[in-house]
């Protein structure tokens, strides 16, 4: 049972949106910049950031959530998004999307725990500085998310088929800042 009263019925973030949605404006424009504005990483890839990161923090509503999104803009479907999340050591990736998520890991850990060890090997894999940034950024983002879902007690959709693909459905075609009824919102 929710913390507070979400009088919308809307799950996840999406609740808390509704709830306070001066709040929403601005943080829908955050992950729409991170996760879909114009990146050498791709949505794919930036939106799997977000649902390792969301699962290494427990977050069920924002990793099941953000797994969907990935897994409707990588052509490996959910099948990689749930090898990564279970292992990103073990999955079919490349080794840049590896060390990137390395540093996801480290940020969600705490911003310290990000070396120069794990930067270098980022970069001896080919990210480039601003795919550093935009790891960093995005596991941060999502650890704030994050803990904004789970610190409230937000309710959480059991059914990933029917919840969690429609709003894949409506992020994958009109992002995070649309003003179109039921768009989804991150977290």
């Amino acid at each position: 049972m929710p913390h507070i009263a979400i009088e919308s019925g809307e799950p996840g973030i999406r609740g808390l949106f509704a709830f306070r949605p001066e709040t929403a404006g601005p943080l829908n424009a955050l992950a729409e910049v991170l996760l879909r504005g114009d990146n050498t990483l791709s949505r794919g890839e930036r939106e799997l950031i977000a649902a390792y990161v969301s699962g290494l923090n427990e977050c069920r509503y924002c990793a099941s959530s953000h797994s969907a999104f990935a897994a409707a803009q990588l052509s490996e479907g959910m099948a990689l998004v749930d090898q990564v999340r279970a292992n990103p050591d073990s999955a079919p990736i490349t080794p840049k999307l590896r060390a990137l998520l390395a540093i996801a890991a480290a940020v969600q850990k705490g911003g310290r725990e990000v070396t120069g060890k794990l930067v270098d090997a980022a970069k001896a894999e080919g990210a480039t500085e601003p795919e550093i940034h935009d790891t960093v950024l995005i596991a941060a983002a999502f650890c704030m998310f994050n803990r904004y879902v789970d610190g409230l007690a937000t309710e959480t959709p059991d059914d990933p088929a029917a919840y969690y693909a429609q709003s894949a459905e409506r992020i994958v075609r009109y992002g995070y800042t649309s003003t179109t009824p039921a768009a989804g919102q991150p977290g």
